[in-house]
């Protein structure tokens, strides 16, 4: 291995060290807590060389929000490669990334904060387009779907692109993991089990694109029996808990 070759390695991996430890004192301390200073010294370096990775704050909680990412575009493969109907999968999505959520709520309470425009705009241009990067698979995969139950006859495009199709979907999951993470806020209105109006809504949607075949909407029992069939067939390693009634 030449020198260079070696100075990147070490480069990728202290970088590596520098996520870890951001990560480890945004689980343990909160999102808001994390400050550069503590991150350098947890790896023993200095403050400094950690502004060598990372220009500011921002440019870091990107790239662990980058780095999380791939976590969810691995739930969202086993779904594009599923075999069942283009309707069943669509679905699935929202199933999956119910799931993940589940899994790493620390994620999307850091997604939201990131793309709020304080941080945002903080943000270098290249680690912005790092985080857009990561996260662009999710959206190629939904439109893969889309386009193949167009061309199978399922649904009716009218002339639109894939991902306008997709919106909606995108919309109600992206809404209810935040409402989710916003203690309090549903459960006001008695709204205890989020996701699985979240999954009644979403049938509705295809309903109205649609979407064949059609679905009752607010059949609980055949709701249940398709994410469970998602979760068994494709997610076999998480706990039995039932997913559609789990509110956090």
């Amino acid at each position: 291995m030449g020198t260079q070759e070696r100075k990147q390695r070490q480069f990728a991996e202290r970088e590596q060290r520098f996520l870890d430890a951001a990560r480890a004192q945004i689980c343990e301390q909160g999102l808001l807590s994390l400050q550069m200073a503590p991150v350098a010294r947890a790896c023993d370096y200095a403050t400094g060389t950690l502004y060598q990775h990372f220009a500011s704050k921002e440019d870091l909680l990107c790239a662990i929000c980058a780095e999380m990412a791939e976590k969810r575009v691995e739930k969202f493969r086993n779904v594009v490669n599923w075999g069942a109907s283009t309707r069943e999968r669509m679905f699935g999505f929202a199933v999956a990334d119910m799931l993940f959520a589940r899994e790493n709520p620390e994620h999307f309470r850091l997604h939201q904060y990131v793309l709020t425009e304080v941080v945002w705009q903080a943000a270098s241009p290249r680690r912005r387009e790092q985080l857009l990067e990561a996260n662009r698979p999710l959206g190629d995969m939904v439109g893969t779907v889309i386009a193949e139950a167009v061309a199978c006859g399922d649904l009716d495009n009218r002339g639109r692109a894939p991902l306008e199709l997709g919106i909606g979907q995108w919309c109600l999951v992206t809404g209810m993991h935040n409402l989710v993470h916003a203690q309090g806020v549903l459960e006001i209105y008695n709204l205890n089990e989020p996701y699985r109006l979240m999954l009644q809504q979403l049938n509705a949607l295809l309903n109205g694109l649609g979407w064949q075949p059609t679905a009752d909407s607010f059949d609980d029992a055949a709701l249940q029996r398709t994410v469970d069939r998602i979760r068994t067939e494709l997610f076999p390693e998480l706990c039995p808990q039932d997913p559609a009634g789990t509110a956090h």
